[in-house]
């Protein structure tokens, strides 16, 4: 008999920013240093919690954001640690805060979207970017 795994649930954004220049963005890209990887902004939803909380929680733990939830963005499903994982996402424009480093993240850094798109250490991170840019008409 097979035993299947119910998938890790998980939930994140796609951080952005107005800024001056060609693109008339920026999105915010988070170091992980147990992982020694640049991801989007993300996390396990805790039990109850609905996914569009979640991914609002992480981005104001792992950036110190405050954000404001726009179009859903592609789930991203892969496994981690031997479990299926299915990661919801949001494109969220920052509004306000500040980041500090902390234990589980100790750098952001806000990069245009085709600096990103190179910084992001998980191929399957990179389309996300191109779908930010589509919801909100810039592609």
């Amino acid at each position: 008999m097979t035993v299947v795994q119910r998938p890790v649930r998980a939930a994140g954004c796609v951080l952005w920013r107005r800024a001056a220049g060609e693109d008339g963005l920026e999105i915010a890209l988070v170091h992980r240093p147990k992982y020694d990887d640049w991801s989007h902004p993300k996390g396990k939803l805790k039990r109850g919690e609905s996914a569009l909380a979640g991914a609002v929680r992480e981005v104001a733990e792992e950036t110190g954001m405050s954000c404001r939830p726009g179009a859903p963005l592609p789930t991203s499903t892969y496994v981690a640690n031997g479990r299926p994982k299915q990661v919801r996402y949001w494109a969220a424009e920052a509004v306000a805060g500040a980041f500090t480093p902390n234990n589980e993240v100790d750098r952001l850094e806000w990069l245009t979207p085709s600096a990103a798109r190179h910084r992001l250490t998980q191929e399957r991170d990179r389309p996300l970017v191109d779908a930010l840019l589509a919801a909100l008409h810039l592609a």
